[in-house]
């Protein structure tokens, strides 16, 4: 992969940060794929998911944001970016400024239409948070 197309998926996945913390169903919606699927794993609970496709993704995250006090922050650092469309980062989630949980994203992405999509999710969060 070359350096412009990890770029992209940087990109990519920055916007799906802000548009999670922004509460902008658009702009999460412009960076999945129709089928994607998110999958939770928490400790000390059993996994969640995975949410199956971008409408469902969409209503599980509006669901979320209504229940949500304080201003959540998505924090991706140590972005690794591999040649066959997948990556991995760290997440370091807070609210007003308090570290709710850290974890592990792996992300599989599906380039389509000349843009990065996130076709799969995959949480891996170091430990349980309210």
């Amino acid at each position: 992969m070359n350096p412009a197309e990890r770029l992209a998926v940087h990109d990519t996945l920055s916007r799906y940060a802000f548009a999670l913390d922004r509460h902008d169903p658009a702009a999460l919606e412009a960076v999945l794929t129709d089928d994607a699927t998110w999958t939770f794993e928490i400790p000390g609970a059993p996994a969640l998911g995975p949410v199956a496709g971008r409408e469902t993704i969409l209503e599980f995250v509006r669901t979320a944001w209504a229940a949500e006090t304080g201003q959540r922050r998505h924090h991706l650092t140590n972005v690794v970016v591999r040649g066959d469309g997948t990556a991995t980062a760290y997440l370091m989630l807070t609210s007003n400024a308090a570290v709710l949980t850290t974890g592990v994203l792996t992300f599989r992405l599906d380039h389509a239409g000349g843009e990065w999509r996130i076709a799969e999710l995959v949480l891996a969060a170091d430990n349980a948070w309210s």
